[in-house]
């Protein structure tokens, strides 16, 4: 099996990239071919620019967790809202 050398990029070239896909209305296939680069070494290029990091299964799950608690505390008080809504209605005036 023979191991290919592992290319090595300028930031300026790295950066170049980064413009064509997401400035130009090019497709990150399309500059990553014209470049003769991988496709997933660009993303991963692009994804390292955006800088959100990356989810990770422990905060997806915590997120998760939050929005089922608020999910929960807003059903709670639209119930409320609802059998206030009918009690005052019925009350004469």
């Amino acid at each position: 099996m023979i191991m290919g050398t592992r290319r090595t990029y300028t930031d300026e070239f790295k950066q170049e990239a980064i413009k064509l896909a997401t400035e130009h209305g090019l497709t990150r296939k399309q500059v990553a071919r014209d470049l003769g680069i991988d496709p997933q070494t660009l993303r991963s290029w692009l994804h390292a620019a955006d800088g959100s990091p990356a989810a990770t299964p422990a905060a997806d799950t915590a997120e998760l967790a939050r929005l089922r608690r608020e999910n929960d505390q807003l059903r709670m008080e639209r119930d409320i809202l609802k059998k206030a809504l009918g009690i005052f209605s019925r009350m004469p005036q």
